[in-house]
């Protein structure tokens, strides 16, 4: 070092014996070599840490790491912090806190039964023209929410439709192929987003034990005609072992779609359920509304179908969404990637316009973090759900979202929608008997090359600790012991 002084002064001499110009460079000097010995101090992990990552059999080139105690100006360790790295469902982190603080905690969503003419009934309860449904872009729209609206219009006096048309354009394109991510179209993590999503798109496999007949009695909820079990488990004797392990194949068959269910669970394992995508988000809609009409007592001439609204519709019939503060606890503590994807899309339509897509809305969220003074430089966002092979985060721009959402009066809201360590959502199971069981407020990130961890710690003196882990490589899945004694250690300081 002593040598690239002597240099230095060697070189700003040269340049004219210009005083001023000499002494702005030492200071210059003098302010990038402090802060060159902070980063390398910063980046020292504790013994404790350095084991627990070696034990990991990872190498050092796969970790950025960083950890800021609240109120400070530097960080206490920071490691690579610079590199965008993979954040898998880490990103919801960033997608929350956009549509909180871009949205606001009340936010709704506002999903309506609209007609032309005032919603004139005909004799015998016909309504007069179609009947549109405003979509929304709400993440929670559930099957009851949607039989609540139908039966008010039957309250109404409404019985028969000629036609429904379902108004979509608050988003652009935004279906995407299930498969594409791991082939494994038929698991609700890989749902597309939607405008008039119901129930998640999602329906659910209920398996009754039949003792006297040594099988499994399949249920279909909802059961959507077209949709049918063609196959059970096999039944098997003894004690349960856990939770039921169930192999599931769609199989298009005429209309409709056929589930096989393949694998042996104990009869001692009583009844148990598995949830699974059957149709496309349209499909799925189209036949829990007549499913629902029908069984209220409704008729529909003709299909349902995707357009647009006249201007000149009103409202007959309203649903209005949860908060915005309520659903981010869904998103980030059972990681939700469907939610996630729609909240996404919600940014962009409010901030942009409607016609939002995935693209859209991720440079809208970028503008908006980086109108929040946030260093977003390396970011991609694709989806906001983190179930992506390009998405990108960095551990200091992380940090610094996360220092962020502390200082602000959103800080409860926020805070209350990350998982709480040993406790609930995606980490009870794990830091329940240490130092750290509920004293961390944590999003955890799995892929199968992506392994992540953030938010804060408490530790038992009282400091509160921001905490960004981001692993990237092959066996990235064996880093969570790592986060474990990271958290851990946090919680004892």
């Amino acid at each position: 070092m002593r040598q690239y002084f002597k240099l230095f002064i060697s070189q700003s001499m040269q340049r004219g014996g210009n005083l001023h110009y000499f002494w702005f460079l030492c200071v210059g000097f003098i302010v990038a070599f402090s802060m060159g010995v902070g980063s390398v101090n910063a980046q020292a992990l504790p013994d404790t840490l350095q084991q627990a990552w070696k034990q990991t059999g990872l190498p050092q080139d796969a970790l950025s790491f960083y950890v800021h105690e609240v109120g400070k100006s530097e960080p206490e360790i920071a490691i690579d912090a610079h590199t965008p790295r993979n954040p898998a469902s880490v990103m919801k982190v960033v997608t929350t806190w956009a549509g909180l603080s871009g949205l606001g905690p009340e936010y709704q969503w506002r999903t309506a039964f609209m007609a032309e003419q005032g919603g004139q009934i005909e004799p015998r309860g016909t309504l007069s023209g179609p009947l549109y449904i405003k979509a929304s872009g709400d993440p929670f729209f559930s099957e009851t929410d949607l039989w609540q609206m139908l039966r008010e219009l039957r309250l109404r006096g409404i019985k028969n439709l000629s036609s429904v048309v379902v108004d979509k354009s608050i988003f652009g394109e935004v279906a995407i192929d299930p498969n594409a991510f791991d082939n494994a179209g038929d698991r609700p993590y890989n749902a597309a987003p939607d405008a008039m999503m119901v129930g998640l798109g999602a329906v659910r496999l209920l398996f009754y034990p039949d003792a006297h007949g040594k099988k499994w009695v399949s249920v279909i909820d909802p059961p959507l005609p077209g949709v049918r079990v063609i196959e059970s488990p096999e039944w098997a004797a003894g004690r349960c072992p856990g939770a039921p392990q169930v192999q599931t194949r769609l199989e298009p068959q005429g209309d409709g779609v056929a589930i096989r269910v393949t694998g042996k669970v104990a009869g001692s394992c009583d009844a148990f359920s598995v949830w699974r995508l059957a149709l496309s988000q349209e499909a799925y809609f189209t036949a829990v509304f007549k499913m629902l009409w029908r069984e209220l007592g409704g008729t529909l001439a003709r299909d349902v179908r995707f357009g647009k609204m006249p201007a000149s519709a009103k409202p007959l019939v309203w649903h209005v969404s949860d908060s915005l503060s309520d659903l981010i606890r869904r998103i980030n503590k059972q990681s939700n990637n469907v939610m996630a994807r729609t909240l996404l899309l919600s940014i962009g339509a409010q901030l942009q316009g409607q016609g939002a897509t995935a693209q859209s809305s991720a440079q809208a969220t970028l503008r908006l973090l980086q109108g929040q003074g946030l260093d977003t430089a390396g970011w991609h966002i694709d989806n906001g759900s983190g179930l992506s092979r390009t998405g990108r985060l960095t551990a200091r721009g992380l940090a610094q979202l996360l220092d962020a959402a502390w200082h602000s009066p959103l800080m409860p809201e926020f805070l209350s929608s990350l998982a709480i360590s040993g406790v609930d959502g995606t980490l009870r199971r794990r830091m329940k008997n240490g130092a750290a069981k509920g004293r961390a407020h944590l999003k955890t990130g799995t892929l199968r090359d992506a392994r992540a961890l953030a938010g804060y710690v408490l530790s038992e003196s009282g400091k509160r600790y921001i905490l960004v882990s981001l692993v990237n490589g092959q066996n990235a899945i064996a880093a969570r012991s790592f986060e474990d004694a990271v958290v851990d250690w946090l919680a004892q300081q």
